[in-house]
């Protein structure tokens, strides 16, 4: 793992990372610590796009439950990340990081429409890009959205920034001997009944196509840049390792 190095990343950003200390919203403080930890890899020439969810403004499964049509509610969330996309593209360009935003949903006043090769050539540019609006469908989350997106812009891993370090054999935030995977196979991460990381979707398609995943914790010192570089943080899940626990 640390002699491997991603040269073009798709990286997955909850929307709970825009939160900051509120209970919901956008923190403008919490949007800028995103933005630096992205300038971070962008300055080690990294091509970068992201994908980043809406969950701190509204998830379209919970609206549904509440009783407003699943496919409007899935609308509604789209337009939460475009949202989101619109504060990370500003706190970007704030510190100095040239970014552009796409949006499956066509919304020409403040986003790109999204254009797989126009995405790839400000990649190449040297831009950030900022995919919003998931995949423009309902029933499909933002973690399979960056699945396709990953694929279709050639990236070489997807990388899923989470609260936790990595992958678990339970959850961490309930149970204390919960133990990290330094590497999983996507078989296992499909098959495994406590193992929760994303959804079937986006695993399948990613095992399918054979897009390595990499999750990690974001705000844990300089794990993104270490990710990127391969290194032995967080939890590595591809078709081609075995299911090891970390040692730690």
């Amino acid at each position: 793992m640390s002699a491997q190095r991603f040269k073009r990343i798709m990286l997955k950003v909850g929307g709970e990372s825009m939160i900051g200390d509120r209970e919901y919203g956008i923190d403008p403080g919490a949007a800028l610590k995103v933005a630096e930890q992205i300038k971070l890899i962008y300055a080690e020439h990294i091509q970068i796009a992201v994908v980043i969810g809406g969950g701190n403004i509204f998830r379209g499964v919970a609206g549904s439950k509440q009783g407003i049509d699943r496919a409007t509610a899935d609308y509604i969330g789209m337009m939460a990340t475009v949202m989101n996309g619109l504060t990370l593209q500003d706190a970007l360009e704030k510190i100095g990081v040239p970014t552009r935003l796409q949006s499956a949903l066509q919304m020409p006043a403040v986003a790109e429409n999204f254009i797989r090769r126009k995405a790839i050539r400000h990649m190449e540019k040297g831009r950030v890009v900022i995919l919003g609006a998931g995949t423009g469908v309902p029933y499909v989350t933002t973690d399979t959205g960056a699945s396709l997106h990953a694929l279709e812009l050639h990236c070489d891993v997807l990388m899923k920034a989470t609260k936790v370090n990595g992958i678990y054999d339970k959850d961490p935030m309930t149970n204390s001997d919960a133990k990290r995977f330094k590497t999983l196979t996507f078989k296992d991460a499909i098959e495994m009944d406590d193992v929760n990381v994303m959804d079937t979707g986006a695993l399948a398609m990613s095992k399918e196509n054979n897009m390595p995943l990499m999750v990690f914790e974001l705000f844990n010192g300089d794990n993104l840049i270490k990710a990127v570089k391969g290194e032995d943080i967080g939890t590595y899940v591809s078709n081609d390792v075995q299911t090891v626990l970390a040692s730690e």
